[in-house]
């Protein structure tokens, strides 16, 4: 019986803590796959630098080494960037080796190429650990596509953004002081930018969506906006009306559209979303047929998303292949543009005489902090003309905490 031979590109958190569950698990791993799976190989950056590897495995800067071993089944990928990533995945599926990867920039750029061309050569491709962490929400989908049809997706996927808002409103810290400690705690980077300003958030959302709908929106119309406008008196205002600030990744079914955005908003304690803080992530699928389901758990860290890569390794060697399929809207009827349709937003900055005939007051807690029900293109309008209004859309059910006024404004 011959071993499952794995080698591991990049050695940072996510690498380390691949090896070390590896190892951690081997009996669990060869009962699931009646094999042992052995690291063979491990792709470095920095020969000097200590690391704790044994050393019958081949430790490596250059990739060509490792394509060269006599035996080949498996390569994780845990490297930053889209290349020289890109290129290698694309080697080794040539070389007829299964390929698993935790990098969502690449895979959502390149995910589409590696897929087809895994397909010409028969072996798989396994990529949880791209989205949420620990949270299995690929493989969740991935087994819903066989009847359900997806129709949303709405989801908290950077842990990063997540701990920063429940830092300001817990702690009553400012942006600045609730990143110094993200970073401290090793949560973000020196450069905190593709967390902050939703660019992690949005591959994560342009991934979800090739598995959910086989398709993606149009990357220049999906409307991306980080967290680093929000001030500590939005949060502290929004929290005096039950709400809480969340940093959160949407795609819907529009008729025959698929509509994306990642971006804050304000969830009313009726939201899947309101309880979900700190690091965690949560992701909710709304279906035709079994309706909504939500996960929720650690969106990051060395053994969360080591989990995600171990359970791709299990599916990958079984030799399981991605069961994407298009969504056709031929039987649907169109949905309301989103445009079009009435909701409800929290704006900051706006008074009462600058709300027209066609918004309406639903509630408010400060001179400067409303509720009110318009359309998005009404609002948009409205910030046009005064530069101090910030808005956010409000998820959830939402009760006024002032009935007499909004009915008395609803008589008028």
């Amino acid at each position: 019986m011959a071993d499952i031979k794995v080698a591991i590109l990049g050695f940072g958190t996510v690498g380390e803590g691949v090896y070390r569950t590896i190892h951690s698990h081997e009996e669990e791993l060869t009962a699931v796959l009646g094999k042992k799976v052995e690291v063979a190989a491990v792709l470095i950056k920095n020969k000097q630098k200590q690391r704790n590897i044994s050393e019958n495995i081949l430790i490596t800067t250059d990739f060509e080494e490792i394509l060269s071993l006599p035996q080949l089944d498996v390569v994780v990928e845990a490297i930053v960037g889209k290349e020289p990533t890109f290129t290698f995945l694309k080697k080794a599926i040539s070389k007829g080796c299964h390929i698993i990867t935790a990098n969502k920039e690449m895979f959502a750029h390149h995910g589409k190429e590696l897929l087809e061309l895994a397909k010409k050569n028969n072996v798989s491709v396994g990529f949880e650990a791209t989205v949420a962490g620990g949270i299995p929400i690929i493989q969740t989908i991935r087994q819903l596509l066989k009847i359900n049809q997806v129709r949303q997706i709405q989801g908290i996927l950077n842990g990063t953004s997540n701990f920063i808002l429940t830092e300001m409103r817990e702690k009553k810290h400012s942006f600045a002081a609730a990143l110094v400690q993200a970073q401290e705690n090793g949560y973000a980077e020196a450069d905190p930018t593709n967390d902050v300003e939703g660019f992690d958030a949005f591959y994560k959302t342009m991934i979800l969506s090739k598995i959910a709908f086989g398709i993606e929106p149009n990357w220049e119309e999906v409307e991306r906006e980080g967290i680093t406008s929000i001030s500590i008196d939005h949060i502290e205002a929004a929290e005096k009306l039950g709400l809480r600030f969340k940093h959160i990744a949407s795609l819907n079914r529009e008729g025959s559209h698929l509509v994306g955005s990642v971006k804050p908003a304000l969830v009313t304690k009726s939201h899947p979303f309101y309880h979900v803080e700190g690091v965690d992530n949560a992701v909710c699928v709304q279906t035709d047929i079994v309706g909504r389901i939500s996960l929720q758990g650690p969106g990051a860290g060395m053994f969360p998303t080591a989990s995600a890569v171990i359970e791709d390794l299990v599916y990958v060697v079984q030799n399981q292949h991605s069961n994407l399929k298009l969504y056709h809207a031929d039987n649907d009827h169109d949905l309301q543009k989103i445009d079009d349709a009435k909701e409800l937003w929290f704006v900051h900055g706006l008074k009462e005489n600058m709300i027209n005939s066609q918004i309406t007051w639903i509630d408010q807690i400060t001179e400067e902090a409303i509720i009110i029900q318009a359309t998005k293109q009404e609002l948009e309008q409205l910030a046009a003309k005064h530069e101090s209004i910030r808005f956010f859309s409000i998820l959830g059910d939402y009760e006024t905490k002032n009935k007499n006024k909004a009915e008395a404004l609803a008589a008028l």
